[in-house]
């Protein structure tokens, strides 16, 4: 079973899909490091050493994807400044990227239950209760959607591109 497509992307082979969202999101975040970065910033690592001592990656690395994760408006730089020191800067999420934080953690999820014969080292629960948290989709009204119940449409004036 497939996701259906609806309206003028019924014939798949009547377009071809530009911009694609996903591969956009895949080119600003597909890297390991940028991915570890994100991690990192979620769990609350804001500085530039703990970063490269976390992701086990070199300065030069962390640097580039601090750099472009910034760019993108996915972290953001605040100054700050220990006693008798120069002003350094650390990076924590904006809200752009806690936007990210349904696909982080539903990478988490794939990896502990298809990568991870026991189950994985981490897992989401409910803060206060303890219930696990699963990452579905769900419709507006709050059902839980299978992929059966998704179809793709066009958005807006878009329309295919003619090969």
């Amino acid at each position: 079973m497939a996701v259906a497509f609806e309206g003028v992307l019924a014939d798949r082979s009547a377009w071809i899909l530009e911009n694609c969202s996903m591969a956009m999101t895949m080119d600003a975040i597909g890297t390991r490091s940028a991915v570890t970065i994100l991690r990192e910033a979620l769990y609350g690592t804001t500085r530039f050493d703990d970063f490269v001592r976390r992701t086990k990656t070199t300065d030069a690395i962390v640097s580039a994807r601090l750099k472009q994760l910034t760019e993108l408006g996915l972290l953001s730089r605040q100054p700050y400044q220990e006693p008798g020191q120069r002003t350094r800067y650390e990076y924590v999420l904006t809200d752009k990227g806690r936007d990210l934080l349904p696909v982080l953690f539903a990478m988490m999820q794939f990896g502990n239950k298809h990568l991870q014969p026991d189950g994985g080292p981490l897992r989401l629960v409910e803060r206060g209760t303890g219930d696990p948290v699963r990452i579905v989709a769900l419709s507006a009204s709050g059902k839980e959607l299978q992929l059966e119940d998704i179809a793709i449409e066009a958005n807006g004036t878009w329309a295919p591109n003619r090969p």
